[in-house]
């Protein structure tokens, strides 16, 4: 029997990016959530599928957890501010926040990605099962997220979804944006990261980063710049 000390995956619907936007807007007051609905409505046949897509979407976006709030303010901010700001930056940044399960099927990819230029929805399948258990819902919800990430246009499926490449365009980031991708980054991890490495982090493959990003963060006051005892630049949340 699992132990009630499994890790808890939570991320337990598809989500296109159309409803992830359209939350947002909602959340920053350019669209009504009428009109969420009315998308989500048309796009589910059963009850059930439409509150547990409505529970994601309120975790990204509607009513994210207390800790999170902030962050999530700072995001609509930004979109507020440049609608043209990469949403899908935006919702891979809450997800990774909110979702640990999320965050670490983006670390496997990504890492795998890295190595071998491709990988197998198998290969991902075994890795999250060593953390997750073997047990149906870490199969089903691990497609879920490849699901959304290549909706998102972070990855594509092929072979009928046994196989998984890199799009081969990263997504580029305003300062202020890859500044916060960095913080939801952190939240995620729970601690201190490389300054050397946060642009190459496996759990944000998808997205570029500007060479100014180390000298951005040590001017921004939400980020705490220390030197580990290897000599490491260490960004932590302040």
């Amino acid at each position: 029997m699992m132990s009630d000390t499994s890790p808890k995956i939570g991320f337990d619907r598809y989500i296109q990016l159309d409803w992830a936007r359209s939350a947002l807007r909602v959340r920053a007051g350019f669209e009504t959530l009428e009109e969420l609905t009315g998308q989500i409505d048309a796009s589910h046949t059963g009850t059930a599928a439409k509150k547990k897509t409505r529970t994601v979407l309120n975790r990204l976006w509607l009513e994210p957890r207390s800790e999170l709030v902030a962050l999530s303010d700072r995001a609509v901010a930004i979109y507020k501010s440049d609608p043209s700001a990469s949403v899908v930056a935006m919702t891979w940044g809450m997800a990774i926040a909110t979702y640990p399960f999320f965050g670490a099927v983006s670390e496997i990819v990504g890492r795998l990605l890295r190595l071998q230029g491709e990988c197998s929805s198998a290969e991902v399948h075994r890795r999250m099962a060593e953390v997750y258990g073997e047990r149906e819902g870490t199969r089903r919800m691990t497609n879920m997220v490849l699901q959304s990430q290549a909706d998102w246009g972070a990855i594509d499926r092929m072979n009928q979804g046994k196989s998984i490449t890199a799009q081969h365009k990263l997504i580029t980031l305003t300062s202020e944006l890859e500044l916060w991708l960095v913080e939801a980054a952190l939240r995620h991890v729970g601690r201190g990261m490389s300054i050397g490495t946060v642009a190459t982090s496996p759990t944000l493959f998808p997205f570029s980063f500007s060479d100014r990003l180390a000298y951005n963060l040590s001017q921004d006051e939400r980020f705490a710049i220390r030197v580990d005892s290897a000599s490491n630049r260490i960004v932590a949340l302040v």
